[in-house]
C-alpha cells in the first residue's frame, strides 16, 4: 500500500516500478548496474477519485502521455532503492499537488480614507519638491 495523504492510497499493483540504466556520466558503475527507476501510473485505471483523476490529466505536465499514464524517472541517487523512494516521493508530491484546491480570488477596492491618504500623501510629497526650486532674492 502507498499511503498519499491521510485520505488517499494506492494499491501497490496500481503502480509499474522496473529497474533501468542510468543516463550521463558515471564511469564503469553505469555501464553494469540498473541503479535508475521507471515509474508508471496508469491514472484512468487507478483508484482515485474522478475528480482527482481528472485535476490530474488537466494539469500541462509533460511526464504525462496522451494515454494518461503518468511516467517518473528518478536517476539521481546512485542506489536502486534510493531511486525507487525518490520516485514514489515526486509521485506522492504530484498527486498531493492536484487535490489542493486555491482559494477563490475576492476582487476587492480600497476604502475611502485609503483613498484620501494617498492623494494627501502626494500633495504634501509635491510640496515638498516644489520647495527645492531655485531661491529669488
Amino acid at each position: 500500500m502507498i499511503f498519499i495523504s491521510n485520505t488517499i492510497s494506492l494499491n501497490d499493483s496500481e503502480v509499474e516500478i522496473s529497474a533501468i540504466r542510468a543516463q550521463g556520466a558515471g564511469g564503469q558503475n553505469v555501464n553494469k548496474v540498473s541503479s535508475a527507476i521507471h515509474l508508471r501510473f496508469d491514472i484512468h485505471a487507478s483508484s482515485l477519485s474522478d475528480v482527482i483523476k481528472q485535476r490530474l490529466l488537466d494539469s500541462k505536465d509533460s511526464r504525462i502521455t496522451k494515454e494518461g499514464v503518468l511516467i517518473i524517472k528518478a536517476q539521481q541517487f546512485r542506489t536502486q532503492e534510493r531511486n525507487r523512494i525518490d520516485a514514489l516521493e515526486r509521485l506522492q508530491s504530484f498527486i498531493i499537488k492536484a487535490t489542493h484546491v486555491n482559494k477563490t480570488r475576492k476582487a476587492t477596492k480600497p476604502s475611502r480614507n485609503a483613498k484620501r491618504k494617498r492623494v494627501d500623501q502626494k500633495t504634501q510629497r509635491g510640496k515638498t519638491k516644489a520647495l527645492r526650486g531655485k531661491v529669488d532674492f
